[in-house]
């Protein structure tokens, strides 16, 4: 019988209920007496040094409180970049600095120039085409190769050209990998585009920020998966606030995907301009500016070799990568294309030598940062990609190959520094092909071929490293924060629990799940339970939400607190009952003495806490209150299996999704329904990329895809019912949930999938085409079969 409740039950989303009927509390839902209004004048040239900027008209047009530009900003600190990588050679690499404002030059279409600052919106717009600007125009660079080339256009004036680091990983493979490529009975060799795009959550990104002169405290309201970073970020690098005099609210958030982890130009603006001003500045992203100035995703260039020995045995990989980094540093951006992609090139196989190389490049495009799997979908499409290709040039079985080369023992140390505590990448496949019904896609193709359709098949396996910390990993690969997590229990007198936690929700089911966690250690209904995020006036601290380690990180850090609330109940029952702390357990909200029938009850015990007329104060002090702090010994490793069915019609080169089948191992499972729902949405945003995203810049630097009108997402009918399994389980050994997470996981799993079926598609009609780049849109695939 599936459970009603408690760890393991699909109880529904407590918060839909608000999203649903439109009382949720989202940052642009937020207005502050007086408020003023900003907007931002943005370049529209990829490249160039501005020579002069008179903002005397446009002050004194109606409305407007002042104009800020670069000037007001001498002195203030640059956005931070959160993560230094140090490079093959050990060098560390080239952190430019990048204004809130531009300062002499701008560096992509976009790059804020001004902030008019006004009573209305409309008439900071109108103030700002008063503005007199004059730029002059420099060639701009905007593909990698070039960029690289000698007698580039700069990006950065002052570094040396655009190369941010040349990374290796792991060095001194890499004599080694080179000799075993060059005796390798056999080597399979792909280049392949990991295509740029926009994350487009629901909700644009928008700031407010307040200034109390009498206590000099500023406030800002963000749309942020991590408001105490943004603090720490802001406070300490750009602004100078000390963290006391900053509080940092993010309340609902409309999805994140990653793009609204870092902490960006426009809400430093707001927080400074307030206090400059003594009145409340508040800025909503229009979703022409979101495309414009929201991180990108993705964008690596990259070379792959795999070679195999005569039995068809993986004995070394090589890849070499050009990752783009636009024209400034973003908050993650150098830990993506290295610490988070080459640590995870082993996937799921016994690959005895690896060896990674990334070069970060400067270009004249919006920066570009972590999307919804962040490294992690960029390794396992390269690797997936090329050993469905050795597979095809061997003429394998593509399963069995993979079959071949699992690994099988665990904990497994890979090649590239991360160890495997855990899994079973056999039983993932096996169950993989029994919900795709694999054995029955030959009568299906042929169905396709009787309607003068193409139907492909492609199968992918992936292993991603989630619950992001250990803090003296990270610390040590260049990370300047700790990425622990904190969780306050606070019990009321009478028994209902407020949990203070540092991980954010914008979309996770947080206030669901993390109850169902409390309430099954403590035997209490659930709807007692209460969860507190996205403020740091009353969460202690916390690293926030993204890859994957709300449950494994913040929902540990809950056990832990939740843990002390306990030992420290037993205590206080102990005296009610007169009995010997050892003997008392806790189970469906009752403390009994064991072996008795002496009994009292959660709520008698919390009400015993705040009126302690029946225990000795010198023992015990009163309330019930804890606060733990987790950080856990290692990464969580989820794997899986995908499938894809694809059918092609060969006139027209438009490809449909027929159906997709995924087989998940994401360790214990704390709601099965809010995991599948994870699964789902990060499959329609694998599959977006797969056959329709694409962020496009021409040779000028102008950004073709921006807007909907250019950039294609997937629509309901885009992707067909899923067959979703978690059923998989090998749980984690290192968190006390043993859980492994599951947010990441469609995303990074189905590109290839995508991919490699439509490249069986198109090889089913007698075509010779052994790869085509992301996204497959039917002009591409087109071009492709018609040579």
């Amino acid at each position: 019988m599936p459970k009603d409740h408690g760890i393991g039950a699909s109880s529904k989303r407590r918060e839909d209920v608000r999203f649903l009927t439109g009382t949720g509390n989202y940052t642009d839902d937020i207005n502050a007496r007086n408020q003023a209004y900003v907007h931002f004048l943005r370049s529209d040239v990829a490249h160039g040094r501005i020579t002069n900027i008179d903002t005397t008209a446009a002050s004194e047009m109606p409305g407007v409180v002042r104009i800020f530009t670069g000037a007001d900003f001498e002195g203030i600190g640059s956005i931070p970049c959160g993560w230094q990588v140090t490079d093959r050679f050990g060098e560390v690499m080239h952190e430019p600095p990048h204004p809130v404002l531009a300062q002499g030059k701008v560096r992509h279409v976009g790059d804020p120039i001004a902030a008019i600052v006004a009573d209305t919106l409309a008439e900071a717009r109108d103030a700002a085409e008063a503005i007199e600007l004059d730029i002059e125009e420099l060639p701009a660079v905007v593909n990698m190769k070039d960029a690289l080339k000698d007698g580039a256009p700069k990006v950065h004036d002052d570094l040396p050209g655009n190369l941010c680091y040349d990374w290796g990983f792991v060095e001194e493979n890499r004599d080694a990998v080179d000799k075993a490529i060059k005796e390798a009975a056999h080597v399979t060799t792909l280049e392949l585009v990991n295509n740029r795009l926009v994350a487009n959550p629901m909700e644009p990104r928008v700031a407010l920020g307040e200034y109390n002169r009498a206590n000099d405290e500023s406030t800002l309201y963000t749309t942020s998966q991590n408001p105490h970073v943004i603090r720490l970020l802001m406070g300490a690098f750009v602004l100078g606030i000390p963290e006391h005099k900053l509080r940092v609210v993010a309340p609902d958030v409309g999805g994140g995907f990653g793009t609204k982890i870092f902490h960006y130009a426009e809400e430093a603006f707001c927080t400074f301009a307030a206090r400059q001003l003594a009145r409340p500045v508040k800025w909503t992203s229009t979703r022409s500016e979101a495309f414009m100035s929201d991180a990108h995703g993705r964008d690596h260039v990259t070379k792959i070799e795999l070679a195999l020995d005569k039995d068809n045995n993986f004995v070394a990989l090589r890849t070499d990568t050009l990752a783009n980094m636009g024209a400034y540093l973003s908050t993650f951006a150098p830990s993506v294309p290295t610490w988070l992609h080459g640590t995870l090139m082993a996937g799921n196989y016994k690959t005895p030598l690896i060896y990674v190389n990334v070069k970060a490049v400067f270009t004249n495009t919006v920066p570009v940062d972590a999307y919804r799997g962040a490294g992690r979908p960029e390794a396992t499409y390269q690797l997936e990609r090329v050993v469905d290709k050795a597979a095809r040039e061997l003429g394998v079985d593509p399963i069995a190959l993979r079959r071949q080369n699992f690994i099988t023992e665990f904990p497994y140390q890979t090649p590239v520094a991360v160890e495997y505590d855990t899994g079973d990448y056999t039983a993932t496949m096996d169950k993989l092909e029994e919900i795709a019904d694999i054995a029955g896609f030959a009568a299906r193709r042929k169905e396709s071929e009787a309607k003068g359709r193409l139907r492909g098949l492609g199968v992918n396996c992936y292993i991603e490293a989630c619950g992001i910390a250990p803090s003296n990993l990270v610390g040590q690969l260049g990370a300047r924060a700790g990425l622990y997590e904190s969780a306050t229990v606070r019990v009321n007198a009478t028994g209902s629990i407020s949990v203070m936690t540092g991980s954010h929700s914008h979309g996770q089911g947080h206030e669901t799940a993390f109850p169902q966690v409390v309430a099954e250690m403590l035997g209490i209904p659930e709807d007692q339970i209460d969860i507190v995020h996205g403020d740091t006036a009353r969460v202690p601290m916390g690293m926030g939400t993204y890859g994957s380690r709300s449950l494994a990180v913040g929902g540990s850090a809950m056990v832990r607190a939740t843990e002390k609330i306990i030992n420290k109940a037993k205590k206080i029952a102990s005296h009610l009952m007169e009995a010997s702390e050892a003997d008392i357990e806790l189970k469906d909200g009752q403390f009994t003495v064991a072996g008795t029938d002496k009994s009292v009850a959660w709520g008698d015990v919390t009400l015993a806490a705040y009126v302690p007329h029946n225990y000795p104060l010198e023992d015990i002090e009163p309330g019930l209150e804890e606060t733990a702090f987790y950080d856990p010994s290692n990464f969580t490793y989820p794997s899986g299996a995908y499938a894809c069915e694809v059918e092609l019609d060969p006139e027209t080169g438009r490809v449909t999704v027929e159906r997709f089948s995924a087989a998940d191992d994401f360790g214990n499972i704390i709601n099965p329904m809010i995991v599948s729902g994870q699964v789902h949405g990060g499959i329609a945003q694998g599959v977006g990329q797969a056959l329709m995203e694409s962020c496009v810049y021409d040779e000028n630097g102008q950004l073709l895809s921006a807007s909907y009108m250019d950039y294609a997402m997937p629509r309901a009918d885009d992707v067909p019912f899923y067959s979703v399994d978690h059923s998989c389980v090998t749980p984690c050994t290192h968190n006390p949930l043993g859980v492994k997470g599951c947010g990441e996981a469609g995303a990074i799993g189905s590109p290839p999938a995508v991919i490699n079926a439509v490249v069986d598609a198109m090889q089913s009609g007698g075509h010779d085409v052994t790869h085509i780049d992301m996204p497959a849109s039917p002009s591409r695939v087109w071009a492709a079969m018609n040579g």
